[in-house]
């Protein structure tokens, strides 16, 4: 018998019921029809914090930032040079290495463009690992054309807009670019997002930041 689950049964594991998967759709297809949405209002701000974070989240009404310190096992990266800064977040995943799922699922969903935009964007990405811990087949389920609403929707659960370096995340719910709030954590071991762990905070890119965590995370609504 064949190992492989297809991804209605890996969203039945992770307790999303065929139902609330097609109900969640022609919301997704009405308010936005194509990957464009960031592109509009409030996701291209041109370096301005986004209307849907609250004013504890947003960086720019924090009375003092965060001092983060490097977990053990991971080292904090040093302050980004120029040279660091000369690629989009796409451009720097691809540079990587250790981003190719994530780089064919963007691509798949034609949000590789978007993220080669101006922005800025901050994205927790993970890593290939992150992605092959999936059950099996999720990941070839997710890029067949028939399942692009929902890969859409997975990926911009993965981005917030505006730029948030570690020393600018708070604790706290941070609104994605999927209108769906993401659950950051800052503590002294590093920061967590959802269930997963930010591995290597900071990698800077020209039109933002990323995170590169360890799992892929879900929107609440799934």
């Amino acid at each position: 018998m064949s190992s492989r689950i297809s991804i209605k049964q890996f969203l039945n594991i992770a307790g999303i019921s065929a139902a609330s998967v097609l109900l969640a759709f022609p919301a997704v297809a009405q308010t936005n029809p194509r990957p464009s949405i960031f592109n509009e209002a409030p996701y291209n701000q041109s370096g301005e914090v986004p209307a849907d974070l609250s004013q504890e989240s947003a960086p720019t009404e924090m009375e003092a930032p965060v001092e983060m310190e490097a977990p053990s096992g991971m080292e904090m990266p040093e302050a980004p040079t120029e040279a660091a800064e000369t690629g989009t977040i796409v451009e720097v995943a691809v540079s990587n290495g250790s981003f190719e799922t994530l780089v064919a699922a963007l691509t798949a969903a034609e949000l590789d463009q978007v993220l080669q935009g101006e922005g800025p964007f901050t994205v927790f990405a993970p890593t290939d690992e992150a992605f092959a811990a999936l059950p099996e087949g999720t990941v070839e389920d997710l890029l067949l054309p028939e399942n692009r609403e929902l890969l859409i929707q997975i990926l911009s659960y993965h981005v917030v807009p505006g730029e948030f370096t570690s020393s600018q995340l708070t604790s706290g719910e941070v609104q994605t670019a999927a209108n769906e709030p993401v659950m950051v954590e800052v503590g002294t071991d590093g920061v967590m997002v959802n269930e997963a762990t930010v591995v290597q905070p900071d990698v800077m890119a020209s039109n933002g930041v990323i995170h590169v965590i360890d799992q892929v995370i879900l929107p609440p609504s799934l």
